[in-house]
């Protein structure tokens, strides 16, 4: 019995959410991985399922949003230094993601015969990134300048086996010497933003073959990294370029940090913009053919943005389950109330279709579905990115009060919600972005409704819906007040034609009523009667490593 007056007996708290593997122990993601690769690749991720469940990586992700990067533009004597100071949880964080082969690596041991690798890749980064997303752009972009860089040879051969390495050593060295390489791209300017083709930044051709470039760009991600892929001006046009931090001759290039972006989230990442004035690059690609070259580039970080917010909505559902199922409230557990089971199903449908179709992207990667990615990667990005903020609102409102605050790691998932949905390009410019590739050719379109027949028969609002999209797109002249639409009922097809596929019966038949067949209500937790909510529920509860 409490002595009177005592006021800090703790009871009904949940406990902390550790010693879980989220990849083994996630069914769904299990599911995938073994669907579109073998036991043996998920096998591999279970040292990193370990330790990304654990108490430590919480840690780090919480230290490392916590404790935000510094510029140092100078040091103590005056001299231009140009470095961000970042907290060691963040390079914990860097060192365990290229350990586990999350940058450039897939793409070395695709090339030595592993037909799998972009698939245990986006197993491990959805896994991974839940502990912490903002070390992930770095990530990201080593992992996608590899097949950018591919164009210039000469410049792969020297910069290709760091990208793919899985060192890391963080400071501004000679790359040779590093067991790592991190890379960066630089494409938007103040004027223009996705916008890239009015981009001001001029390349000028040196005696050397180098080229000297002056300009400012508006948002150049972790600053920090070894080397960049930037967008210039030729006389030819747009062209892309390499700029390394440090030069071959072992001095610093002229990268200026003007300053570090204030962001809503993403926190641990530095955003920097960046002055060139004489900068030295080498040309990647055909002079005046920029944008072909780097797109490479944006299609490979376009992947990681549909397997980023998977990782965030998983993050959340995860969240929710855990304090559904240990937080009483009038005389039961939250995770008995049938209302309470309603939003955690649907939370947990959300999340299995963006999972399934993130992972399905990868696979595509592996098969070298080139048309296919073209197509369905812009109009997942589009869907799962545009849901994310929703999901992770409805699942803090799991937690309450409890959720709002910063040590339960929501309003961290919350922040970061939306910016897959903005990176390299915003909802419009995604949606008109499906359009040129339904426009392009035939290809793509070919193959997405290729994957789309897969399902066809299977459920008869998945077939309606198929048609509905058909005659979207049969009124072309109409298509761009409509592209958002489109796009978003071309990815929700896609999601419906995994689930018919892959998962349980009661988990595509509640994804067809809803989100195809209308029996839905306008916000989360509103899925019709006789759904199974427990079933979908214990479907998505985590295991213990």
């Amino acid at each position: 019995m409490p002595a009177v007056g005592a006021t800090h007996e703790v009871t009904n708290q949940v406990p902390p959410l550790t010693g879980y593997d989220p990849i083994a122990g996630d069914a769904v993601l299990a599911e995938a991985c073994v669907r579109h690769a073998d036991p043996a690749t998920l096998a591999s991720l279970a040292d990193l399922g370990r330790v990304a469940g654990s108490e430590q990586a919480r840690e780090w992700g919480r230290l490392a949003d916590e404790n935000r990067p510094v510029l140092r533009s100078h040091d103590r004597y005056g001299h231009r230094v140009d470095e961000v100071e970042f907290h060691p949880a963040w390079h914990e964080l860097m060192r365990t993601a290229f350990a586990h082969g999350l940058a450039g690596t897939a793409w070395a041991a695709a090339d030595a015969g592993d037909r799998h690798a972009h698939v245990r890749r986006a197993v491990g980064y959805l896994a991974w990134t839940q502990v912490e997303a903002g070390h992930g752009c770095p990530v990201t972009m080593t992992y996608a300048a590899v097949p950018a860089l591919r164009a210039a040879p000469a410049l792969a051969a020297r910069y290709e086996p760091g990208l793919t390495g899985t060192g890391y050593a963080p400071g501004l060295t000679d790359p040779a010497a590093k067991p790592g390489l991190v890379a960066g791209m630089g494409m938007t300017e103040k004027q223009g933003g996705s916008d890239v083709r009015t981009n001001t930044t001029r390349a000028v051709p040196a005696a050397d073959g180098t080229h000297a470039l002056t300009g400012h760009k508006w948002f150049t991600s972790a600053p920090m990294s070894d080397l960049f892929l930037v967008l210039a001006q030729l006389p030819e046009g747009l062209s892309c370029f390499l700029v390394p931090r440090v030069l071959p001759d072992g001095s610093r290039n002229v990268f200026r940090l003007q300053r570090l972006k204030d962001k809503l989230g993403d926190r641990a990442n530095a955003s920097s913009e960046v002055e060139f004035d004489g900068t030295t690059a080498w040309l990647v690609g055909d002079p005046g053919r920029g944008v072909p070259t780097i797109i490479e580039m944006v299609n490979a970080t376009r992947l990681d943005c549909v397997v980023g917010s998977a990782a965030t909505v998983r993050a959340a559902l995860t969240q929710a389950l855990h304090h559904a199922r240990h937080r009483r409230a009038f005389g039961a557990l939250l995770a008995d109330q049938p209302l309470m089971q309603n939003v955690l199903a649907d939370l947990a449908v959300e999340s299995e279709a963006a999972t399934a179709l993130a992972i399905r992207l990868a696979a595509a990667v592996d098969g070298g579905e080139t048309a296919f990615l073209r197509l369905a990667g812009a109009a997942a990005k589009f869907l799962v990115c545009k849901r994310t903020p929703a999901v992770v609102g409805e699942a803090m409102e799991v937690l309450g009060g409890n959720g709002y605050v910063e040590e339960s790691g929501l309003p961290r998932l919350y922040r970061q919600a939306p910016l897959n949905g903005i990176w390299e390009g915003s909802g419009n410019v995604i949606a008109l972005d499906v359009l040129r590739a339904l426009g392009r050719s035939g290809e793509s379109l070919a193959a997405v409704t290729a994957e789309l027949e897969l399902a066809r028969g299977t459920d008869p609002r998945f077939d309606d819906a198929v048609k509905r999209l058909a005659a979207e797109l049969g009124d072309p002249d109409a298509l761009p007040l409509r592209a958002r639409r489109v796009a978003g009922l071309l990815a929700l097809c896609l999601q419906a034609s995994l689930l018919l596929r892959y998962s349980p019966p009661e988990v595509a038949d509640a994804f067809c009523a809803t989100r195809l067949g209308g029996d839905w209500g306008t916000v989360l937790g509103t899925l019709p009667a006789g759904v199974p909510v427990s079933r979908l529920v214990e479907r998505s509860v985590v295991a213990p490593s």
